[in-house]
């Protein structure tokens, strides 16, 4: 997946331990890389306002992500965005619909529960922000093969294989370091 060709990134579960942990630090460096320069749209069932989500941001890449860098820090702040719903709200994906904008080939992050993957796939064939898109899932993946089985089957009626990414986040912060 290369990053610069996407024209949006929305991660799901943006307050969450696994956003603050891995996914703050981890867009920290892409940002001072060079390869993150779109929208980030963070996504969430808690009550926050942008300014608390950067504010956990920050603290994220205090604590896990070598500290702020000052250039690329404020711009990752810069591109940072805030939706708010929750996850089989039909209202949280149109307002996704309306962030991305006309936003080309948006990625679509879930660093969710397992157990949200269906819905949240459902809503985005249901509004097409997964229309040009492409996916990446958290492992694991499923419960067993049968259950592995089912959210294939769930995520192929929205995405082409080519644009599903599954990844491993602790094989993932490896290869990023």
């Amino acid at each position: 997946m290369n990053a610069a060709s996407a024209g949006a990134l929305v991660f799901y579960g943006a307050t969450g331990d696994l956003a603050f942990r891995k996914v703050f630090p981890a867009l920290q460096r892409m940002v001072k890389a060079g390869v993150l320069d779109v929208p980030v749209i963070g996504v969430a069932r808690r009550g926050w306002s942008l300014e608390r989500l950067q504010s956990r941001a920050r603290e994220s890449v205090e604590r896990h992500g070598g500290g702020v860098d000052p250039v690329a820090f404020p711009k990752l702040m810069r591109l940072l965005r805030y939706v708010e719903g929750e996850y089989a709200a039909p209202a949280t994906f149109d307002a996704i619909r309306k962030a991305l904008g006309d936003a080309p080939s948006p990625v679509h992050y879930l660093a969710i529960p397992q157990g949200l993957f269906e819905v949240v796939v459902g809503e985005l064939g249901r509004t097409a922000c997964g229309s040009g898109a492409r996916l990446v899932l958290e492992m694991p993946f499923g419960t067993d093969l049968a259950s592995a089985r089912n959210l294939n089957a769930v995520v192929h009626r929205c995405f082409e294989e080519s644009a599903i990414f599954r990844i491993d986040h602790y094989l993932g912060k490896e290869t990023v370091q």
